[in-house]
């Protein structure tokens, strides 16, 4: 499987290139992973309580649930592995999805970027995303997201049942 990136357990997120350095990730200080009283990046993504949303205007949250996901550059699509046999399967349902006129795509706001950005797990760093992780288990895993500067209106779907299962999250031109 090429280009498929997994999370730790919280949301995935999409940062434009030139925003990676101000994402946080989770810090000693969050709520939700530190135990403090600092509200951090990863609190901030794991709120969106949606298929997807939109943080501070720049970031794009796949939200529901850590699916493991992949860009489809050639649809401006993220594919979300709810299930499925394989990765062909997977796919080709996200397309059929993406083609079909009657797919009941679920608003989730308008996504702003400058250019191309980044899929990665939101408990991640943005500065951090070239240096292996401490406890010696690899580097955070990422995917680039090739895009044209501009706004996005975004729009979700999961399908309901059957063999295999997709989430799939898309961007139209603003």
């Amino acid at each position: 499987m090429e280009n498929w990136v997994e999370s730790m357990g919280g949301p995935l997120v999409v940062v434009s290139v030139s925003g990676l350095r101000q994402w946080s990730g989770c810090t000693e200080d969050g709520v939700l992973v530190g135990g403090g009283t600092v509200v951090d990046d990863y609190d901030r993504a794991c709120a969106v309580e949606e298929l997807a949303g939109v943080i501070g205007g720049n970031v794009l949250v796949l939200g529901d649930e850590p699916a493991t996901t992949r860009y489809l550059p050639g649809r401006r699509a993220f594919v979300r592995w709810l299930g499925a046999g394989s990765e062909e399967e997977l796919v080709a349902a996200a397309e059929a999805l993406l083609d079909d006129p009657r797919t009941p795509w679920e608003e989730c706001g308008v996504w702003e970027t400058d250019g191309a950005a980044v899929l990665m797990d939101s408990a991640d760093a943005g500065a951090g995303l070239g240096t292996p992780y401490p406890d010696g288990m690899g580097m955070p895993e990422q995917a680039g997201v090739d895009l044209p500067a501009g706004r996005w209106r975004v729009g979700a779907h999961q399908s309901a049942g059957g063999d295999v299962r997709v989430g799939v999250v898309r961007l139209l031109a603003w």
